[in-house]
């Protein structure tokens, strides 16, 4: 981890896979002997209503688990935009899955990185890796973890029936990451 501190949210709709980021990013930090919280928010609606989670990571005691300004956030849909843009402090990071975002209304004062992850998920063949495809971009953005320290979460999570998932959720990461490059 480059920075002492990290403070970022992954946002979207239920069942769009925004907990498993979050989640998956703070495995890595726990991983790594980080200090890390990660905290999940639900609307009332399971599947289709709105859904975010925060992550901490820091190389010390974090003081607070409340991310009232955030480095950076990766947003699947419009609401999430509207409602997290404005945390983002000066010369944050905003990623946004621009297959569901029509509207560009960007601060001048962030870091825009758009993907059309909804797109990319398709052509691997499923549409829930579209998760993992922003989860790379973040990670090639920010630099935080390598690669590698995300698929080491992935063997320990995708295991039994799941260990079929490994492979798409390797290429759905790597596709985010080289995304990132080529925007550069």
């Amino acid at each position: 981890m480059k920075t002492n501190e990290e403070r970022v949210i992954f946002a979207g709709f239920g069942g769009q896979g925004v907990m498993l980021m979050g989640q998956m990013l703070a495995y890595i930090a726990t991983d790594e002997a980080l200090h890390t919280v990660w905290i999940p928010s639900y609307g009332p609606e399971t599947r289709g209503g709105t859904a975010n989670c925060s992550v901490t990571i820091a190389k010390q005691m974090i003081n607070s688990p409340i991310i009232t300004e955030a480095d950076s956030a990766v947003v699947l849909n419009l609401p999430s935009l509207q409602k997290f843009e404005p945390r983002l402090k000066k010369n944050g990071l905003l990623i946004v899955n621009e297959s569901a975002i029509e509207q560009y209304p960007y601060r001048q004062d962030i870091r825009v990185l758009s993907l059309d992850a909804n797109r990319m998920a398709l052509k691997l063949g499923n549409l829930k890796v579209a998760n993992m495809i922003m989860l790379g971009a973040y990670l090639e953005a920010t630099g935080i973890f390598p690669k590698e320290a995300l698929f080491k979460i992935f063997k320990k999570t995708f295991t039994g029936s799941k260990e079929t998932l490994l492979e798409m959720n390797y290429q759905a990461v790597e596709l985010g990451m080289e995304t990132v490059r080529n925007q550069a």
